[in-house]
């Protein structure tokens, strides 16, 4: 951790983390890590959240999808666009393997990605800012944004938007945990900081039989090992290699017996791109590569390419405002330079309709020279890094009124 991570660096700027409210909100980061719900299944997670905001005075409206919700925080200012603070507040679909108090009770299901702490953060700045609006201190409204379903795509933030989460909206800020970053840093760039990623599920079928005759069956087995080790490789190979197009297979599945060839097999993955052009030409490509190899083996394909997320492409203004923010509250040098991330985040569709910027929260303990990664059932994080990000917030709406 820097010097400065355990003290604000500008003690003159309103909006620092009440010490009564820091133990609070690590035990509800806890209470959500311990209940984990999935992708529009978040009903207990959004009647934790609205009972707090509740509980402060404020008006929380839960999403038309059932689970989410938003929350305004002085619009009687009449102070002009708002600022949006976005969390999201699904978990995924794995179990929980850490051994801590806090660990998942629900089998099969963990947050794993961070997205407690998001919801965390963005909860513990929505207080400190309507205590702020209530005292006349907040010079912008905002609006608190809690998004369900990030991890199912094309995400629940296009969901969201057809709610008018955006409307009267003028810019959005997030964050991400990071554990290559410590805790009391965050990582910045500006332009794209995501990748773009969709689903890719591929069937193949043809005659099978007797392993004793290959040469009477298209050998399927062979075919699909073909398509999952040719295609990434063609696909290489037509585009300029600085787009990032990728494709990585999650699962394979063919047969029953050793010495039966199966007539099915199916494969499953991910398709990956670091430029937002070359991402809308991805379907075409990856279709016609696994067309030309199945050919190739005598199979048959049929090809389910699902749409995910463009990149997440941080717009200058507000990756300038998230850097002024935490150099406000920690001083300049813990913001660090960060590479763009081949991982998507449906935080993207919201910065096709405004401007707005995602930075990346370090939740790695300081000292430690690596950190569990991300999608694991052992993920946790450096629990210091929910103050950081909540200052984060509250010196981004105070500077923002300011321009």
């Amino acid at each position: 951790m820097s010097r400065d991570a355990d003290r604000p660096h500008a003690p003159d700027l309103a909006g620092t983390l009440p010490e009564a409210l820091a133990p609070e909100l690590i035990a509800f980061r806890r209470d959500l890590h311990r209940h984990p719900e999935l992708g529009n299944q978040e009903f207990r997670t959004t009647a934790a959240i609205k009972d707090r905001l509740e509980r402060a005075g404020l008006h929380p409206r839960i999403l038309a999808t059932g689970t989410g919700l938003i929350c305004d925080i002085g619009t009687d200012t009449g102070a002009g666009d708002l600022l949006a603070l976005r969390a999201d507040i699904d978990a995924l679909p794995i179990p929980d393997t850490k051994t801590v108090g806090y660990a998942s009770t629900i089998p099969g299901r963990a947050h794993a990605c961070g997205h407690d702490v998001h919801t965390t953060v963005v909860l513990g700045a929505g207080l400190i800012l309507a205590d702020l609006a209530r005292s006349g201190r907040l010079p912008r409204p905002v609006r608190l944004i809690f998004q369900p379903a990030e991890e199912v795509l094309p995400g629940g933030a296009a969901d969201a938007i057809e709610s008018d989460v955006l409307e009267g909206v003028g810019r959005i800020l997030a964050v991400h945990c990071d554990p290559r970053v410590d805790a009391g840093r965050i990582g910045l760039r500006t332009g794209a900081i995501t990748s773009a990623c969709d689903r890719l599920e591929v069937a193949l079928d043809g005659p099978g039989g007797h392993t004793a005759r290959p040469h009477l069956t298209t050998d399927m087995v062979t075919a699909a090992s073909r398509v999952a080790l040719d295609v990434p490789a063609l696909i290489g190979r037509r585009v300029d290699a600085r787009a990032g197009l990728s494709v990585t297979w999650g699962r394979l599945e063919s047969g029953h017996a050793c010495n039966v060839i199966p007539q099915h097999a199916e494969l499953s993955g991910t398709v990956r791109c670091l430029d937002l052009d070359t991402w809308r030409r991805a379907p075409d490509l990856v279709h016609a590569a696994i067309d030309e190899v199945a050919t190739l083996h005598g199979a048959k394909s049929q090809i389910n390419y699902v749409r995910g997320v463009p990149p997440v492409v941080n717009e200058p203004a507000s990756a300038q405002l998230l850097h002024d923010a935490m150099a406000a509250r920690r001083g300049a040098d813990a913001v660090e330079d960060t590479e763009q991330s081949l991982g998507g985040e449906d935080f993207s569709w919201y910065l096709e309709h405004v401007p707005g910027a995602m930075a990346r929260l370090g939740v790695r303990p300081p000292g430690e020279l690596s950190r569990l990664d991300l999608h694991r059932g052992d993920f946790d994080i450096d629990e210091r890094a929910i103050a950081v990000g909540v200052e984060l917030f509250t010196a981004a709406a105070l500077l923002d009124g300011d321009r």
